[in-house]
């Protein structure tokens, strides 16, 4: 590829860091001399965190103010897709109230690039004609579905954690309950004690226990627990607490068969992966180490033959 080809991705990226750094410097962040003084003014401006307030400069606070705008192409039309969207989000960790707006608008602005970027390439590889159509539709497809696929990656693996430190958590939260300590006084003293291992686990906890200090009642607590996190098991562990304590049975007693069928599912699942590891190396073993021994055990006596036959 030769220097006109590049010129225009060239030009391309000097035009986007102009305008990059432009946004930059007209939505710059304020001092914090200046947002001192206007929380002493007025104390309803007091931010307890830059998290909570979602504070932030720059492009991304120009991004925040575009949000409802660039969201309003692809916002749900139903109250059950709404809720859909909202039910995963929160299984990725995503359960702000504002999460659906800022990812729909993600989603407008990876769809736009995915344009640019197939138009581009269409006029500059392959002119108007059907090729440079078909790029653009693929580029436009492909920005609109990544936010998508990358939503679907974060679920698995949240999900996937979660599955793995459940056992370990109702172990404690056992132990906890047959010390003596309450159902809530166990929740969060095993979100504190888990805090490191656990995150994703521990901070939905924590937001249980937040509810229900706030006079949510536990079965509707317990019910949202299972629908934020996704996980089969979570959501039979909510059912099972549920019942005990509609029935007035042992909490305690429910924790530990629940306890104990999930360290057995979690082994069977090693067992499961374990047995399949041998499946799984056939392909490596033809594809890299075969042919390197074949090489090693053939290739002398390969030798010696192409010598006897040019000998003859």
């Amino acid at each position: 590829m030769d220097i006109q080809a590049l010129l225009p991705f060239a030009v391309f990226g000097v035009i986007t860091a102009g305008v990059w750094a432009i946004l930059s410097a007209f939505t710059g962040k304020e001092s914090r001399v200046d947002v001192r003084l206007d929380e002493l003014r007025d104390p309803r401006k007091r931010k307890e965190t830059d998290e909570i307030s979602g504070k932030s400069t720059g492009v991304s606070s120009a991004f925040k103010k575009a949000a409802p705008a660039l969201s309003r192409a692809f916002q749900p039309t139903t109250d059950l897709e709404q809720s859909q969207l909202k039910v995963r989000l929160a299984n990725a960790g995503f359960a702000s109230s504002n999460a659906s707006t800022f990812y729909l608008a993600i989603k407008m602005a990876s769809m736009a690039v995915g344009f640019v970027m197939g138009g581009g390439y269409a006029l500059l590889m392959q002119g108007l004609n059907y090729s440079g159509l078909a790029s653009l539709i693929i580029g436009t497809g492909l920005g609109m579905y990544l936010p998508e696929l990358v939503l679907a990656v974060l679920i698995m693996q949240r999900k996937e954690r979660i599955f793995l430190t459940l056992p370990d958590a109702l172990d404690l939260l056992v132990v906890c309950v047959e010390a003596g300590l309450g159902l809530d006084a166990a929740i969060r003293r095993v979100s504190e004690e888990l805090e490191e291992t656990a995150p994703d686990l521990c901070n939905e906890l924590n937001l249980c226990t937040l509810q229900q200090q706030m006079g949510r009642a536990r079965r509707e607590v317990l019910h949202d627990l299972g629908v934020r996190t996704g996980v089969d098991d979570v959501r039979a562990l909510s059912a099972i607490l549920i019942q005990a304590e509609k029935f007035g049975s042992s909490i305690a007693q429910a924790l530990r068969v629940q306890s104990e069928s999930m360290r057995v599912k979690r082994s069977q699942l090693a067992e499961e992966k374990a047995a399949k590891t041998a499946v799984k190396m056939i392909f490596p073993l033809v594809l890299f180490i075969f042919p390197g021994i074949f090489v090693v055990l053939v290739g002398p006596a390969a030798i010696m033959m192409v010598r006897n036959l040019l000998d003859s």
